[in-house]
C-alpha cells in the first residue's frame, strides 16, 4: 500500500528491515497504491494475505481509506505519518517527522483499540454513500477548505495553504440552514457557518477545537459555530486559543463554569447524529472533499480498529513475531 512518489522508499525499506531483524519478524510483503486507489483496493490486497501487522505510510486520508477496509479484522495497525495534518497521529502521540522513530513504534509498540466514524452522505438526487472517517466530518468552513484549497500549495507549504479559503469563509460569514437530531432526542432547528463532528478533537499547533472528544469513548462530539459577527469570530478564536487551559486544568474547568456560555459556538455529544439542509451543502471526510449533500447521518463504531501507539520502554519487554506487510500512500 505504498506511493514510492511519497516517500523515500529505499530508507523505508531500510528501517522496516531493521525492526524485523531486532524483532524477529518474518519478511514483510509490500503493496502499492497507484492514481486510482485511495487506498481501499490496496488495503483489501494486505489484508488478504492474513498479517500479525499492517504498516500504513500516510495520512489522515490514507488511513481513513484502509480503516474503511480493516474496520472489525483485528489486524493491529501501525501509522507512519507522512500527510500534511497527521491529525489522529498527533491525536495519538506518535512520532511525526521522525521515520525511524514511527517505524519502532509500529513494530513494538501496544495496541490500543479506538473508535470509527461511519458517516452515510444522502446526495440531491436520493443516492446514498457510506464512508468511514477518524478524525473529523465537517460543513461549512472546513469543507470549504478542503475543497477549494490549491493542492500544489499544500503540498508546498502545507497548513498555510488553508489561509486564503479560510479569510474568505471568515469575511463572508455565509451561513446556512440546518435540521439536527441527537441520538432519539428531538429534532433541533437552527442557523450555522460550521458544523463539525469529531472522533477527535485537535487541529495542528495544539489547538483543541472539541474538548470533549476522545478517540476510544464510543461517542461522537460535535461543535458548531454560528457567528453573528467580527465579534463572534472573536470569541470562537479566543475560545480555540485557551480551550486546552479551560477543560484541561482545573482552574481552566474553574473559570469555564462561571463564564456564560457563548452563542457563536455550542458543542454536543451522541452515539448517533443526524443532520439535514434546506440547501447542499460541501462535507469534508478526515481532510477529503465529500462532494455536496442535503443529509448525513453520522454513528461510531466503539473499538474498531487496533492502533499501535508508544509505549514505555521496559527491561526484558518481549517483542512480537509475526509477518508484517507496509502500506500506504501520504495524503
Amino acid at each position: 500500500m505504498l506511493n514510492p512518489t511519497k516517500v523515500d522508499v529505499s530508507v523505508l525499506r531500510a528501517r522496516v528491515a531493521a525492526q524485523e531483524s531486532r524483532g524477529g519478524w518474518a519478511a514483510s510483503q509490500w503493496f502499492e497504491t497507484s492514481a486510482d486507489d485511495d487506498g481501499r483496493a490496496a488495503a483489501q490486497d494486505a489484508a488478504a494475505t492474513q498479517p500479525d501487522l499492517i504498516v500504513i505510510v500516510g495520512g489522515d486520508g490514507t488511513l481513513r481509506a484502509a480503516a474503511d477496509v480493516l474496520a472489525g479484522t483485528r489486524i493491529p495497525i501501525g501509522l507512519v505519518p507522512a500527510g500534511t495534518g497527521n491529525l489522529f497521529a498527533r491525536e495519538l502521540r506518535l512520532p511525526i517527522n521522525n521515520l525511524s522513530a514511527a517505524v519502532e513504534t509500529a513494530f513494538t509498540g501496544e495496541t490500543r483499540l479506538v473508535d470509527l466514524g461511519h458517516a452515510v452522505l444522502v446526495r440531491a438526487d436520493g443516492s446514498e454513500e457510506r464512508r468511514a472517517f477518524l478524525v473529523m466530518a465537517g460543513i461549512g468552513l472546513d469543507a470549504h477548505m478542503a475543497a477549494h484549497t490549491n493542492q500544489r500549495l499544500k503540498k508546498r507549504i502545507g497548513w498555510l495553504a488553508y489561509s486564503d479559503p479560510i479569510a474568505r469563509s471568515i469575511l463572508g460569514n455565509k451561513q446556512f440552514d440546518m435540521v439536527y437530531q441527537l441520538d432519539d432526542a428531538p429534532e433541533i432547528a437552527l442557523r450555522a457557518h460550521t458544523v463539525i463532528v469529531g472522533n477527535s478533537g485537535s487541529l495542528t499547533a495544539g489547538l483543541l477545537l472539541i474538548p470533549d472528544a476522545t478517540v476510544d469513548d464510543g461517542l461522537l462530539d460535535a461543535v458548531v459555530l454560528r457567528p453573528r459577527g467580527g465579534g463572534g469570530w472573536t470569541n470562537i478564536g479566543y475560545r480555540l486559543t485557551f480551550n486546552r487551559l479551560l477543560h484541561r486544568t482545573g482552574f481552566g474547568r474553574f473559570v469555564g463554569r462561571i463564564t456564560p456560555q457563548a452563542r457563536a459556538i455550542r458543542y454536543a455529544q451522541a452515539k448517533q447524529m443526524r443532520v439535514r439542509f434546506e440547501e447542499e451543502q460541501e462535507i469534508q471526510l478526515d481532510g477529503d472533499p465529500n462532494g455536496s449533500v442535503v443529509s448525513v447521518t453520522l454513528t461510531v463504531e466503539p473499538g474498531a480498529l487496533g492502533m499501535r501507539v508508544r509505549t514505555p520502554r521496559r527491561r526484558g519487554r518481549g517483542r512480537g513475531q509475526g509477518r508484517a506487510v507496509a502500506a500506504g500512500a501520504a495524503r
